[in-house]
């Protein structure tokens, strides 16, 4: 079973308890939180053998993999001791105490280093996804999260360049061993406080985005690299311009992070998006946006619909307030988490559903797909992309070639997942997510839907969508793209905002 939570909506309260709660006390909600889901910590690892490509997979019995958990198991036997000595220290004299944390730190960076190798950034490699002329216009960015060496680094970014059939740029997220990762874990998301990765991925993000021969950059983000992500996320939004920042498309796994910005371009848009508003005003009715000068514009909304054979056309482009689902300052968002893993439970899950009823809980934007059908786990590879993006085994070429269009997830149909009452008008309704994923907010309908009345040839029930008809990363896979219409371009002035300028 996967559950779907449509993406929040802001409002004008001040709910981001990341920015107005001292940083100590987050810090203890979060060793509190740990301990109420560490029942679920063995799903971290488990199940442990799966029938995904022991090439890619982190846990398979391969001689570089048992090398990886056995440096790991080292780490973690020392680091605990260490932590525990902590207290006992005060006995020893200052100098005797410096000489053994030296001593340890030494030790410590030495087997880190050599799981870690010492590039900052890796690129997949060429036999599982060589550039091609349709992908010039696009980057594909990864940044990987808790415990991940050089090996895993490449293993992941193997994967997720056959998977999707493009080359995948990896910015390293350098282990400091499990334990000081979680430790790390902590200080990133209470305290803002940006490492080197972070600084490496803001860098990176931000030169591609200003780019003017990419119009289109997809970040990926595992585990740890979700709360990175979400402090680039921040940086970037304060200071690129939003026809950049339209380039942009988010998509995480195992999310550990507290909360994940992207605000309305226009307050209008922002209303719209609140369940008690029809879907149907979306497309009828005009509707008023202030501009800076204070005066009321009125827009009419038009959307362009593709042509159905059984079904009304419309030829008309939209304007920026045509879709209210992806009036947005990063179009697309998706996160992807099993219910019983652990980092999910303690980060997207513990924070985008509300599960606690709390109005003073942090905006989580995008869109969850919540998978609860005993699959479990929190591995890139061997759990996520094994579980929701599985590979074909071609007979004859004996290897696998990319991305199994008969997905057992994909396929699943869908259950709206439940949530606190205190959120409850702060998501899209779920018809617009459905606009904004294949429906009309990118430009066509494509699928005969029934969706508030819009044409009479749709006639499909809320309750038979499947995760394909929702998950826009599902549109990428061997080397796809999403039923756009291209260039997909709404206006702002006369200039076209999602587009290279």
């Amino acid at each position: 079973m996967t559950h779907f939570y449509s993406s929040q909506v802001g409002e004008a309260s001040v709910i981001d308890y990341t920015h107005t709660d001292p940083p100590r006390v987050l810090f203890i909600k979060d060793i509190y939180y740990f301990f109420v889901y560490i029942w679920a910590l063995p799903w971290v690892v488990w199940p442990i053998s799966t029938s995904g490509p022991k090439e890619f997979n982190e846990l398979s019995l391969t001689r570089q993999n048992l090398f990886c958990i056995s440096i790991h198991t080292i780490l973690i036997i020392l680091q605990l001791l260490f932590l525990l000595s902590l207290p006992f220290l005060i006995v020893f004299p200052i100098w005797t105490v410096a000489i053994g944390v030296a001593a340890f730190m030494t030790v410590n960076w030495a087997l880190c280093r050599v799981l870690n190798g010492s590039e900052e950034v890796y690129y997949s490699d060429e036999k599982y996804a060589p550039s091609l002329p349709e992908h010039e216009n696009e980057q594909w960015v990864f940044l990987n999260g808790v415990s991940v060496g050089q090996h895993w680094m490449k293993g992941n970014l193997n994967r997720l360049a056959l998977t999707f059939g493009r080359p995948v740029l990896g910015i390293h997220n350098q282990t400091s061993g499990i334990v000081f990762d979680i430790i790390e874990c902590l200080v990133q998301r209470n305290y803002g406080y940006a490492t080197s990765d972070i600084r490496t991925c803001f860098r990176i993000l931000k030169k591609v985005l200003y780019d003017p021969s990419k119009s289109k950059v997809v970040f990926i983000a595992h585990s740890q690299g979700g709360i990175e992500g979400s402090l680039v996320l921040d940086w970037l939004l304060q200071e690129l311009p939003q026809d950049l920042l339209s380039k942009l498309e988010v998509y995480t796994f195992g999310n550990a992070a507290n909360h994940f910005n992207n605000p309305h371009r226009h307050a209008a848009s922002e209303a719209l998006n609140k369940k008690s508003t029809p879907l149907s005003s979306t497309i009828n009715q005009p509707i008023a946006i202030t501009s800076a000068t204070g005066s009321e514009e009125k827009r009419g909304i038009k959307v362009h619909i593709a042509k159905h054979p059984n079904g009304p056309t419309s030829a008309d482009s939209f304007t920026r307030s045509a879709a209210a689902a992806k009036d947005r300052a990063i179009t697309h968002i998706e996160h992807y988490a099993h219910s019983t893993d652990f980092v999910a439970m303690w980060g997207v899950l513990h924070f985008a559903t509300n599960k606690m009823r709390s109005p003073q809980f942090p905006r989580f934007i995008g869109r969850l797909f919540s998978r609860s059908d005993g699959h479990g786990g929190h591995q890139l590879n061997q759990h996520y992309l094994d579980g929701m993006f599985p590979l074909k085994y071609d007979e004859q070429k004996k290897r696998y070639i990319g991305a199994d269009e008969d997905n057992e997830f994909m396929n699943e149909i869908i259950k709206l997942g439940k949530e606190g009452d205190a959120m409850e008008n702060a998501r899209e309704a779920f018809e617009l997510s459905w606009a904004g994923t294949r429906g009309f907010g990118t430009g066509e309908i494509t699928t005969p839907v029934e969706v508030h009345n819009i044409s009479p040839t749709m006639s499909k029930s809320d309750d038979s969508f499947r995760v394909k008809d929702f998950s826009r990363l599902w549109c990428y896979r061997n080397g796809r793209k999403p039923d756009e219409n291209p260039p997909l371009l709404a206006t702002e002035n006369g200039v076209p905002r999602v587009a290279t300028l």
